[in-house]
């Protein structure tokens, strides 16, 4: 028994140590096939290893970056380019493909260096510093002009060896006018999204989308590429005309540097429409440097001013005064109290009121114009607009009452905003039938106490003078794709009527005669062989007493069927005595005797359009009736002394 167990135990022995040979034998033959390997691959680089490399790079995809769309062009109403986007080359350079081939070094350097003067040595640089990148931006030659691109290109053509450099294409936004309208087009931050005006309200349409390039490298290491190609954006017709922009920009600069103001706004507009042909404020910023403050600040301020400041500056720089900014307009908003009396019947044009220079309105007088000359006597509602008439207005207040006024002021668009297809519109401030008493009802009946926007009061106005309908204003007349396509239009931006076209039409006889006749207050206004009709204004700023005036006119032309409507502010001119409405008059006067044939208007230079412009005085007829508070006309007449003088 104890040899039997002796033998077995012998046997476990010898099995182990033959497994443990063959084991041993396994190891040493693996080992060396391991070796046999490593010798060949060796062997192999060495001997194939470029041809090898070249298989390998030519089986890898290559995939650029995105495709850059291009973004639409913003036109004026004529097709002249205000935004556009310009096609630009940023150079590219690829190490590891340049490194596959000692043969590729020495030409792409030379050709580098005569198209662009990159030297070897700075792409020896780049070829260490990222050997295994296939995308490296040379950041000094980014938005390349296609001249320089092309000049490569065809070294390329003609010596195969020039490997490893490609154009990756890129817009940049580009403003032809440069500071011409910047208010309205506004423009683009560093991402090519829209920051302001016309470019941040139409952001989405001004877009397209991204294509995108696939490609691979052929056996001969040449780039084969598959684009999916991007969709550019659509193209902003705006409602601005550059001619007539340019000009009224032109007129302000003008008077800034003999004048001066703290600010100065001008608005030109189609009345029967909405559509806006130019809107300025002053100053004007370059669109291509929008951020750049040097034009109005000298190094050493600039030097002074922390960040906060800068941007606070820009920002005042950027806004848009014509839509941005409220303030009491004064007398412009009379035509519109005087339609709201005359639409009720509350007044007609034979009637009279007594202005004895002023009124006592609860526990206060407030003075008219004239009241220093003892008021403007016996005077009919076109002689109140004529002579702008605070006494007159205060009544047709009364008689409205404020639910009634309140309402057609609510009408003509003030309180709220006009939805201008513009960013950073205000909505101005209007009182309530909770918050007006009598005298602010008294005061807002000549412009005073509410506050508008320039955009309100300009589409106000044309509904006064256009037959009584209210359009919304507007300055991108239609959206079109790159083929021209119509995408959306603005032809029918009524909102709502206002008044009768008999109130109108009686209001524009009115309005023509306050520029026509010799004692209107806004004959500074005329245009020689043109029929202007208009309305001046003289609003004192808050706080009162202190002499400052905010100076404004309004006014379209043809005077009976009007086509085009302007609205100047003059805030605060640098002047001694800042109370006069001539400032804004006669600049408006320069402006549309130089606008107005760009847009197709022309004076009539015949005779008997003269002798209907001939200035008379204005002939006073005697009333029909006695009611409430019109007065019945004396016996024998008025004279003189009854009807007073101009006011402003």
């Amino acid at each position: 028994m104890g040899r039997k167990a002796a033998d077995t135990r012998g046997n476990v022995r010898i099995a182990r140590k033959f497994m443990y040979a063959r084991l041993l034998l396994i190891f040493v033959m693996v080992l060396a096939a391991f070796i046999g390997l490593m010798v060949r691959i060796v062997l192999l680089g060495k001997e194939k290893g470029d041809a090898y490399e070249k298989k390998v790079l030519a089986q890898q995809s290559y995939v650029s970056n995105v495709v850059q769309y291009k973004r639409g062009d913003i036109t004026d109403r004529n097709g002249n380019k205000l935004a556009t986007s310009i096609k630009v080359y940023n150079l590219i350079i690829d190490p590891k493909l340049v490194l596959s081939d000692e043969k590729f070094l020495k030409p792409t350097a030379d050709a580098l260096n005569k198209v662009f003067g990159i030297t070897q040595k700075k792409l020896e640089e780049i070829l260490e510093e990222k050997p295994s990148s296939h995308y490296y931006v040379m950041e000094d030659f980014k938005h390349l002009g296609s001249k320089s691109v092309n000049n490569f290109e065809k070294l390329q053509e003609k010596n195969k060896y020039i490997k490893g450099v490609w154009f990756e294409e890129e817009y940049i936004r580009n403003y032809p006018y440069s500071t011409v309208a910047c208010d309205v087009i506004g423009f683009c931050n560093s991402n090519e999204e829209g920051a302001w005006g016309i470019e941040k309200e139409n952001n989405s349409s001004l877009n397209g989308s991204y294509g995108r390039r696939y490609g691979y490298y052929d056996q001969g290491l040449d780039l084969v590429q598959t684009v999916k190609p991007a969709v550019n954006g659509n193209t902003v017709v705006s409602t601005i005309d550059v001619n007539v922009q340019g000009i009224v920009e032109q007129h302000m600069e003008k008077f800034e540097k003999e004048t001066g103001s703290d600010n100065i706004g001008c608005i030109i507009m189609n009345p029967n429409n909405g559509e806006i042909y130019a809107m300025a404020s002053y100053p004007c910023y370059d669109l291509n440097n929008p951020r750049d403050l040097s034009d109005f600040y000298s190094k050493k301020k600039l030097a002074k001013m922390s960040e906060e400041e800068k941007l606070e500056k820009l920002n005042a720089l950027w806004r848009n005064y014509c839509i941005s900014d409220s303030y009491e307009p004064g007398s412009t908003l009379k035509p519109v109290t005087v339609a709201a009396a005359l639409d009720e019947g509350l007044t007609a044009g034979d009637k009279y009121y007594k202005c004895d220079g002023g009124q006592q309105v609860a526990d206060r007088y407030i003075k008219c114009v004239a009241h220093a000359r003892g008021g403007h006597g016996y005077t009919t509602i076109c002689q109140a607009l004529m002579w702008s008439c605070n006494d007159v207005l205060m009544h047709l207040g009364s008689k409205l009452g404020k639910t009634t006024f309140l309402e057609y002021i609510n009408n003509f668009g003030f309180g709220h905003r006009t939805g201008i297809d513009l960013p950073g519109e205000a909505s101005g401030a209007i009182f309530t039938e909770n918050t007006m008493g009598p005298v602010q009802l008294a005061t807002s009946s000549f412009g005073q106490s509410q506050t508008v926007t320039m955009v309100q009061m300009a589409a106000a106005f044309s509904a006064v003078i256009n037959g009584g309908n209210y359009y919304q204003p507007h300055v991108v007349k239609e959206i079109t794709t790159e083929t021209g396509a119509v995408v959306s239009s603005n032809d029918n931006m009524l909102v709502r009527r206002v008044i009768t076209e008999d109130t109108s039409k009686l209001l524009k006889s009115y309005l023509y005669k306050t520029v026509s006749e010799e004692d209107g207050t806004a004959k500074p206004a005329r245009v020689k062989g043109y029929e202007i009709g208009g309305k001046t204004g003289t609003a004192e700023k808050q706080p009162r007493g202190q002499g400052n005036y905010l100076v404004s006119f309004i006014g379209c032309t043809p005077a009976e069927n009007p086509e085009v409507v302007i609205y100047v502010i003059i805030d605060e001119p640098y002047v001694e005595d800042q109370a006069h409405s001539t400032y804004a008059t006669e600049f408006a006067s320069d402006v549309m005797k130089d606008v107005l044939p760009f847009l197709g208007i022309y004076p009539d230079t015949s005779k008997a359009n003269q002798k209907k412009n001939k200035t008379s005085k204005s002939k006073i007829k005697l009333p029909s009736t006695k009611d409430g508070r019109f007065i019945e006309a004396p016996k024998g007449g008025f004279s003189n002394k009854d009807y007073g003088v101009a006011g402003q």
